[in-house]
């Protein structure tokens, strides 16, 4: 794995892989084009000033699967952080929540209570998303919904707060483009 260094004094970070899920029954059969896991990617580029390799998938709505990849990226690719975009509404095929809630050794709902608090500004639907996050070993987990614009959205609005919860978890040191977000980190005494 390449080693960078960042531009934190004294600090040396290796290349933090993040995955970006696409779930999509019409998108994983090339039937619609994926444009939620650009847009995660788009976001990414813009928050992160440090060095970052995605590793994306794009996978039906199908809970098994979801898990499998989940598990994947996170126990055999080592991604710090996994986003994925899709399957988080009230429809039948929807279960990218109880996906990550199933492979989750712990739950992190402040992210998706500050994600519905966010979109609601924008939509009255919002109540109906069901993003959460959860964590798996050195992984944070974030599920996302599928517009690019609610993806945005709601990045901007949990991203603050994702450097330092990897920081939590023993995962490397992510830095923002302070200019576009603000990374919080408490001071140390």
């Amino acid at each position: 794995m390449s080693i960078a260094t960042t531009s934190s004094p004294n600090a040396q970070s290796v290349i933090a892989k993040i995955g970006i899920i696409t779930v999509s029954d019409r998108a994983s059969r090339g039937e619609y084009e994926d444009l939620g896991g650009p847009a995660i990617h788009k976001e990414l580029s813009q928050i992160l000033s440090s060095p970052w390799k995605p590793v994306t998938r794009i996978i039906e709505d199908n809970q098994d699967l979801i898990e499998q990849t989940l598990i994947e990226l996170a126990d055999t690719e080592k991604c710090a952080l996994i986003v994925t975009t899709g399957g988080t509404g009230p429809a039948p095929r929807d279960v990218t929540p109880e996906a990550t809630e199933a492979v989750s050794e712990k739950l992190m709902p402040g992210f998706g209570e500050l994600m519905r608090q966010v979109s609601l500004k924008f939509v009255p639907t919002a109540i109906l998303s069901r993003q959460t996050a959860g964590i798996r070993g050195k992984t944070l987990m974030v599920n996302l919904p599928g517009k690019p614009s609610a993806i945005k959205d709601c990045l901007d609005a949990v991203f603050p707060a994702i450097p330092y919860c990897i920081d939590l978890i023993d995962g490397p040191f992510l830095e923002t483009n302070n200019s576009y977000c603000k990374a919080f980190r408490p001071k140390n005494k």
